[in-house]
């Protein structure tokens, strides 16, 4: 865990949370993922960097603009 509770995670485990909440890959550039969910209108990009942990900052974007419970996150 970061500060504030946030969840230090890898790429790989990101894409697993939206995915199982109904979000699609949309399409890639480089190293970056977007996923959607159609159901929510809501979108997050996943920067793709195999086996390295997120950021704090852009965890918490992403967390935030996926619309999944904070709960949802942890481990």
């Amino acid at each position: 865990m970061g500060d504030r509770g946030t969840p230090r995670l890898t790429a790989g485990q990101v894409i697993s949370i939206p995915r199982r909440n109904g979000f699609a890959l949309a399409g890639s550039v480089g190293s970056h993922q977007k996923w959607r969910n159609a159901s929510t209108a809501k979108q997050v990009i996943v920067p793709y960097h195999r086996g390295r942990i997120l950021p704090l900052g852009t965890m918490r974007a992403i967390i935030e603009g996926s619309g999944i419970a904070p709960s949802n996150w942890i481990k």
